[in-house]
């Protein structure tokens, strides 16, 4: 496995590729990186990753609203059912997970979309941090509420 890294607004980001450059994976914090590590062999490639880390640190930035990277999900059907839906929570706004759980059909699944949330391989590209609790309510994240808080300020929701 290919990874590449960058020390961005929100912390220090890693990537993980495969060879032709398809993303795989975004990790927020060193913890969950260094579970992935324990389990591949990674070498690194600051080439193949250019195009990563230039499109988050235009993001981070406020120049970015998209990603426009090519990417492989691996996941369950609902996880990945799941993660389409945060795709279509536009940029500077949140949803909560009833509402995500409504829109897959699927409304007593609150539990079921946070954990599918916490599983997201590609947090900001996949948006779940635009997921948050009843009554605007931010809830868990796997970077941590405050970057959850930081990515939300930087689409301009204010939380």
């Amino acid at each position: 496995m290919i990874y590449d890294e960058c020390q961005t607004i929100i912390g220090h980001l890693r990537f993980a590729l495969k060879e032709n450059g398809t993303l795989t994976r975004v990790f927020l914090t060193n913890y969950h990186w260094l579970l992935f590590v324990e389990n591949n062999t990674v070498k690194k490639s600051s080439e193949l990753g250019e195009p990563i880390r230039q499109q988050f640190q235009e993001y981070l930035s406020g120049e970015r609203k998209d990603f426009t990277l090519p990417f492989e999900l691996e996941g369950t059907s609902f996880q990945k059912q799941v993660w389409d839906a945060l795709q279509t929570i536009p940029y500077g706004e949140t949803r909560s997970y009833f509402e995500i759980a409504c829109s897959i059909g699927r409304p007593q699944a609150i539990r079921a979309i946070g954990h599918a949330n916490s599983r997201n391989p590609l947090p900001i590209i996949f948006p779940c941090h635009r997921v948050i609790g009843k009554n605007q309510r931010l809830t868990g994240y796997a970077g941590g509420i405050g970057m959850k808080k930081q990515l939300l300020h930087i689409e301009g929701v204010m939380v």
